[in-house]
């Protein structure tokens, strides 16, 4: 009966000593990118109007990040900083380049029956991304959203650029219709049960604005978001076995607005009444403007809860990484009401201070991570963190050499809750709405604007400390920093080979290619 017992034992301690040694699976990342969702347009940042309870139970569950800034303050040059590592003045895309010169790009009925009019300029196909990387260690990688570098027969398709799987809106101009004709799956052009309404379609003329009936054209039965969504939780499903890297990059809430009728119902009964949106500015007319509006930030919440309860069903939670954030900043048009819902809180809101601004409304955007059992639940990092700090972050997740051409910092130290290097500065580099750079020092914030446009180069200066608003011009006052501040944007500006990127003012020569 001893030797039994001692037998037993010592089987025990093998069995426990090659648990031990059995090399442990790589944790999945899961990386949900919102579509101009604002600061403050989220619950746990103080949005008292939107219901956001599974994005603010990710938040509980996890780290929040309150200096996490995009790349760019609008869609395609963040989305190229992400996936690249490199800021706006050494990634390919800096902008959104529709690659006009290839016919009538902004004809939306031509472009959904004609792929060669869709898209955007393409990323090489030669791009390092971080897919690319993740792939080459053995991970599943999928893309399901909204895409924006690479039109459907370029070099620059997902699948070219790291990607085993994509399904959603290969172009950012045919996601300006939350009810399209067709979505795309890898190469192929998957047809939806969605009639074309083009982008910009207004009310009959005789019709009641305040009659419901009216709107019946710009609600169909097939609502991307949701038929993204449903792709999303088969990739997890599929891959369960393996190590998995997700980009879910959410066409919500970028306009126009629409929503499924039955979230709207309850924002309506609980917002009150409201007056019709028109549809000017080429979006869509909306009898609810801000009940929908509210509507289409809970249905991207509703997601991101069932992404998360997928992963718990399947055993996955413990060892998945789940990042959620936005692409820049809210919204100023399209029939969004942004003072109503205070959508870049604390910071400065409207035209000029957030979508397509390098002020902080336009760039500072909502970050939470989460993954039990690793980030500590219920923590805050106030630490300067951005877009192409994700490269490095994921290779040392997963054990890799971290490329030379990332101009970003690992923030896995800070996951860990760790002592974290932090960044001299943050720097950023957008050739539209005028031409803008940005830096961001400490407490400190240098911006340029209407650098294109105008030639100007004077710097304004803020102190973040004391002037969350961006209000008081402090440049007059600290020569010496502006100083330091104008070698930094020297350096950190490469000349783009494209002529759609490039400011004369900052030394580029313009080479005669057609873009737009």
């Amino acid at each position: 009966m001893k030797n039994c017992r001692w037998i037993g034992i010592i089987f025990l301690s093998v069995l426990m000593m090659a648990c031990e040694n059995e090399p442990k699976t790589p944790p999945n990342i899961v990386y949900i990118l919102a579509d101009d969702l604002g600061y403050g347009e989220v619950g746990y940042q103080g949005q008292s109007k939107i219901k956001t309870p599974n994005i603010d139970a990710l938040a509980a569950s996890g780290m929040i990040f309150t200096n996490h800034y995009t790349g760019a303050p609008v869609c395609a040059p963040a989305r190229s900083i992400f996936l690249t590592g490199m800021h706006g003045g050494h990634t390919y895309i800096r902008g959104n380049d529709e690659w006009g010169h290839r016919g009538e790009v902004w004809n939306y009925a031509m472009a959904a029956e004609d792929p060669n009019l869709e898209g955007q300029r393409p990323l090489p196909k030669e791009t390092l991304t971080i897919a690319k990387i993740l792939q080459s260690e053995g991970y599943a990688t999928g893309l399901v959203g909204k895409w924006g570098l690479g039109a459907p027969l370029s070099e620059g398709i997902p699948n070219n650029l790291g990607f085993d799987y994509f399904y959603g809106y290969n172009c950012q101009r045919q996601a300006h219709n939350l009810y399209p004709p067709h979505m795309w799956e890898n190469e192929t052009k998957v047809p939806l049960n969605n009639a074309v309404v083009v982008p910009g379609t207004k009310l009959d003329s005789l019709a009641d604005p305040n009659d419901p009936d009216s709107y019946s054209r710009y609600t169909q039965p097939d609502y991307a978001p949701d038929m993204m969504h449903i792709k999303a939780l088969s990739f997890i499903e599929e891959n369960k076995e393996k190590p998995f890297f997700l980009y879910y990059a959410s066409p919500l809430p970028h306009l126009p607005i629409q929503a499924p009728e039955e979230l709207v119902n309850q924002y309506r009964m609980e917002l009150g009444a409201e007056e019709p949106y028109d549809g000017t500015r080429g979006y869509f007319p909306n009898q609810y403007p801000r009940a929908t509006y509210a509507a289409m930030i809970s249905r991207l919440d509703e997601h991101v809860g069932e992404v998360r309860a997928k992963l718990e069903e399947l055993g996955l939670l413990e060892n998945t990484l789940i990042i959620f954030t936005s692409d820049n900043g809210p919204t100023f048009t399209g029939g969004v009401d942004f003072d109503y819902f205070e959508s870049s809180a604390p910071f400065t809101n409207g035209r000029g201070r957030t979508k397509g601004s390098v002020y902080e409304g336009g760039v500072r955007v909502p970050m939470v991570a989460s993954w039990p059992g690793t980030v500590e639940a219920g923590t805050s990092s106030d630490h300067m963190s951005i877009f192409y700090d994700m490269m490095p972050t994921f290779c040392e997740l997963i054990g890799v050499e971290i490329p030379e051409q990332t101009d970003g910092k690992s923030i896995l130290p800070t996951l860990m809750g760790e002592e974290q290097e932090s960044h001299e500065y943050l720097y950023w580099e957008y050739p539209e709405y005028g031409g803008q750079q940005a830096i961001r020092m400490g407490k400190w914030k240098a911006i340029r604007q209407n650098i294109k446009r105008e030639g100007n180069l004077r710097i304004e200066l803020y102190d973040l400390s004391s002037d969350i608003l961006e209000q008081n011009d402090l440049a007059d006052e600290h020569l010496e920093l502006v100083s330091k501040m104008e070698e930094i944007f020297q350096k950190e500006h490469v000349e783009s080979p494209i002529d759609r990127f490039k400011m004369e003012a900052l030394g580029d020569k313009l080479s005669g290619e057609q873009s737009n």
